[in-house]
């Protein structure tokens, strides 16, 4: 019986242990082709799609939180879609969907919590399917808290004085948590308003300010504060807002001055019916004017433009408030004798209209022109007989007169 050596080879590597290094290879192998793929894939994908350019610039300021929406969704894909986002000067896409880094995507919107300078840029958003892609940028504009301008990070709403007002903190429902109550502080030129301040009325769980009897000097600066936790930190998402308040006007109900109920004008000569209404004492903020044929628009109605609504012109006149808009008619046509032309004027609070219709002057007639000029005529006819008449009277009886004075005259001689 011979005893046999195993020889000696060296270390030895079991089965199972080459197995598992194998698997892991072959999945970082798997895992960088597939990465790279994607890379390739979006990078060709991008420009095959269509872009429609830039929707907004988005101002705010370091370190508070960003969300940047996708800017088209609903107008596009009806059917199922994938959306990723990348900044312009990388093809990388932003990718995940949980919140542990500083970046993510979220119902198909960006967050990046906190926001650097180094994130300005113009992030871009792709939507595709199997059969279309397109693309769609918002350029964001990180400011330093230091230096940022009010002006540009501002909010611009408007109120009317002497009337109740309301004040929005905008853009901040993407940060309201449920775990949270909402408190939102308002500040009017960094000074807090609180319950003490008969003003204001702060509505608590609302995103609403309202300013009881607005006046000129509500105007300026006002800013909103919400807070916001991530990640067992706290921010807050400031809003702020420009106030401008207009003068109450004395509005009136729009007056049409123009044009008359019945125009006359001959088939185939130019025609232009002049609109003209008033709308109220000084500059007016909404002034409407439109001719319609039949109830329905002009452009519907004479499509080759035969028929068509003139330019408005819109001006002051001794502080009044005028609007014009003639209906032009290139050359009227039988058919627009019985058509029914309509100009109607609106404001706010209401509007009025008035009727106009083409009518067709009488042919000429000389009859009724030299009617006039014959009876002128027969007058001065009259008048000359009549003369003639008299004179011709007058030499008759005078020397029958003379000759009975003369025989009264002579001496008598029996």
């Amino acid at each position: 019986m011979q005893n046999h050596r195993p020889l000696d080879t060296g270390p030895q590597i079991s089965v199972s242990c080459f197995q598992k290094r194998y698997g892991l290879f072959f999945f970082l192998y798997a895992l960088v082709v597939n990465v790279s793929a994607s890379s390739i894939q979006l990078q060709e994908s991008t420009e095959n799609c269509q872009d429609f350019g830039d929707n907004f610039i988005r101002f705010v300021v370091e370190g508070e939180p960003v969300v940047l929406k996708a800017p088209f969704l609903r107008d596009f894909f009806s059917l199922p879609y994938k959306l990723s986002w990348h900044k312009n000067d990388s093809e990388k896409t932003v990718l995940g969907v949980g919140e542990s880094g500083r970046t993510w995507i979220k119902d198909n919107a960006l967050w990046i919590v906190p926001a650097s300078v180094e994130d300005t840029g113009t992030y871009i958003c792709t939507i595709r399917n199997e059969s279309y892609c397109a693309t769609k940028s918002i350029e964001l504009k990180v400011l330093k808290k230091m230096t940022a301008s009010l002006h540009l990070i501002s909010y611009r709403q408007t109120v009317v004085s002497s009337s109740p007002g309301r004040l929005v903190c905008p853009e901040i429902n993407d940060f309201i948590q449920k775990t949270n109550k909402m408190e939102i502080k308002w500040y009017k030129d960094s000074v807090l308003l609180d319950e003490s301040n008969k003003k204001f009325s702060i509505l608590k769980g609302s995103t609403d300010c309202h300013i009881n009897n607005v006046s000129l000097n509500n105007s300026g600066y006002y800013t909103c504060e919400l807070p916001f936790v991530h990640g067992n930190v706290k921010y807050n998402i400031t809003r702020h807002i420009k106030l401008r308040v207009l003068k109450k006007k004395e509005d009136s109900f729009p007056v049409i001055i123009l044009p008359n109920k019945t125009i006359s004008t001959s088939l185939g000569s130019k025609l232009i019916i002049p609109c003209k209404a008033f709308f109220g004492l000084g500059p007016q903020s909404t002034m409407l004017l439109w001719w319609t044929a039949n109830k329905t628009f002009v452009d519907n109605v004479y499509k080759e433009g035969r028929v068509k609504e003139g330019q408005h012109h819109k001006y002051l006149e001794n502080n009044k408030s005028y609007l014009e808009a003639p209906l032009i008619f290139d050359s009227v046509e039988k058919k627009d004798l019985y058509t029914e032309f309509v100009c109607t004027a609106r404001n706010r609070l209401g509007s009025q209209t008035l009727h106009a219709r083409v009518k067709e002057e009488p042919p000429f007639s000389w009859g009724i022109a030299v009617a006039p000029l014959s009876l002128i005529l027969l007058v001065f006819v009259g008048i000359w007989i009549h003369r003639r008449w008299k004179q011709r009277s007058g030499k008759a009886y005078t020397p029958g007169k003379s000759k009975i004075i003369s025989h009264e005259c002579q001496p008598y001689t029996p």
